[in-house]
Parts: C-alpha cells; sequence; structure tokens
C-alpha cells in the first residue's frame, strides 16, 4: 500500500474518532441532560434515596397527623419549600412542626399545607450549623388533616401527594401520601364491669352501623356476634354458657376490612344459664 493511501486512511479513522468522542461530551453551550426529567410542574431534579411518604389513619369527623419524611438528598438550603396537597374530602388544618428554621402555612380552604425552610435558627453553635446543613434530610414533618364525618371507614382516600421544591421551584423529591379512613372504635355498654352476671348475660353496645361486632372473652374464644343497626346499636346474647368465675369481654367491629376494639371489661359470672341476674 502506497504512503498516500496510507495517510488516506489514518486520516479517515481519526475523524470517525474524533465525531465519536464528540458524540459522549455535551455540546458546549449546552446543559447536561442527566438525571433531569420535565414534566407538567416544571424541571425535576432526581435525588438519591427513596420518595417522600406519609400515612395516616383517621376516623370520619375527625383530626389526625400526617407525618411527612423520606428524603435523603442533598441539602436544598434556604427557600426551599414542602408541600402536601390534601386528599379528597380532607382538608389541611395544621402544620404544627415547632422547631426552628422553618415555617409552616396552611392554604386558604386547607386544600394544602407547605412548610418552608428558613435556614439555620439565629442561634449559633453546632446545633445551628447541623440545622443549616441537614435542611430536610432525616427529618420528619407533620400535617393535620380532618376527615369529614360522612368518610367511608376502610377506604384510601385518593390524591394525596408530596412535593420538595428547591429555592429556584426546581422539584427535587415526591411522593404519596396514604390515608385511611378508620373504623371508630365499638363501645361494650352491658354488662356492666364487676356486677355478678348468669351465664347468659346480654351483651349490648354502640358501633358504627353496619359494622359486624363480634364479642370475645379473655380466651379469644367468640362469645356472640351481631351486625350493628343503622342507628349504631347493636346486642347479642353468648351462644353457650359462660364459665363461672371472673372473666373478661371485649367487642371487635370489623367493616370494609377495617377493624377496631373496645375496652375490656371485667366480669364475673355466679349465676347458671337459668339466672337472671341484676344488671344484665
Amino acid at each position: 500500500m502506497s504512503r498516500s493511501w496510507k495517510t488516506t486512511i489514518l486520516g479517515l479513522l481519526a475523524v470517525a474518532g474524533a465525531m465519536v468522542m464528540a458524540g459522549t461530551a455535551p455540546v458546549t453551550g449546552m446543559p447536561a441532560m442527566a438525571g433531569t426529567a420535565y414534566g407538567g410542574e416544571g424541571p425535576t431534579t432526581r435525588s438519591a434515596g427513596r420518595d417522600l411518604w406519609a400515612a395516616a389513619t383517621i376516623e370520619p369527623g375527625r383530626e389526625g397527623i400526617v407525618e411527612v419524611g423520606g428524603y435523603e438528598g442533598m441539602p436544598l438550603g434556604e427557600g426551599s419549600v414542602l408541600t402536601l396537597t390534601a386528599p379528597a374530602q380532607t382538608r389541611v388544618t395544621g402544620t404544627p412542626f415547632a422547631a426552628g428554621g422553618y415555617r409552616g402555612a396552611v392554604a386558604l380552604g386547607g386544600i394544602s399545607g407547605t412548610y418552608t425552610f428558613t435556614g439555620a435558627p439565629a442561634a449559633a453553635g453546632p446545633e445551628a450549623d447541623a440545622s443549616a446543613g441537614a435542611g430536610w434530610k432525616g427529618r420528619t414533618f407533620p400535617f393535620v388533616l380532618s376527615v369529614p364525618a360522612h368518610a367511608e371507614p376502610g377506604t384510601r382516600l385518593p390524591d394525596c401527594t408530596l412535593v420538595l421544591r428547591d429555592a429556584n421551584g426546581t422539584v427535587r423529591q415526591k411522593g404519596t401520601c396514604a390515608v385511611t379512613v378508620g373504623l371508630p372504635a365499638p363501645v361494650l355498654s352491658r354488662p356492666h364491669s364487676g356486677v355478678p352476671l348468669g351465664a347468659l348475660p346480654k351483651t349490648s353496645g354502640t358501633a358504627y352501623p353496619g359494622a359486624q361486632v363480634t364479642v370475645r372473652d379473655a380466651r379469644e374464644e367468640e362469645v356472640c356476634s351481631t351486625t350493628a343497626a343503622p342507628a349504631g346499636t347493636w346486642s347479642c346474647v353468648p351462644s353457650h354458657p359462660l364459665p363461672p368465675g371472673p372473666g373478661r369481654l371485649q367487642a371487635t367491629a370489623t367493616f370494609n376490612g377495617a377493624v377496631a376494639m373496645s375496652e375490656q371489661i371485667d366480669i364475673l359470672v355466679t349465676g347458671s344459664p337459668d339466672t337472671q341476674l341484676a344488671g344484665q
């Protein structure tokens, strides 16, 4: 092969190599795209670690605390904001985190709540330096949610979202919160604790309408069961005589996969199945 052919081939290889190398580096003046995604909420920079998370079970007509945590990325600095958007049927009513360096706020109508990192507390020292360096990392932030009285126990309320943005508005981490409507605890109102009973005492109380109520003794054996009426009342009689002597009863309610238990009551069985004693 002549020198001119060798020179030509080597020149072509050099050009091809330069083109391959150029493809592996960002073009001058263009930002690198690795680790950045874009969506409806603007630029999102993915941080190392798991997503933001939160979970809570709150009974109908009650308020409960949702603790948000899970950020393990780099410190975001002053002006970064954590936002919880309230799930369907609920509203945010408070942001009770009391540590210095954070400012909580609730949006009009309770549709969301926020915490803004305002920087390290004014007091100098190692604790202030640690606060400035940590920011959101390794901490949980409480939001108070109010669940309406008509919410059905056992259902998970949708559309609860979590977003952490830096001071420039860039989304640094997202997540969801699982808010489930809890089942109110049943009440075992009869028999009265400490009153001597016959072997087949009537038990009664209140529970969520439509809930299955089961009364059990201290050995976890079923005493009787029934379904709470639309008015929330229930009653049942033991299917077998209770053993004589001291014992204990407790009612368990189940509805739509949710479970709740009453307080236990101590009983004293002194009569036979045919004996009806006072207080039963």
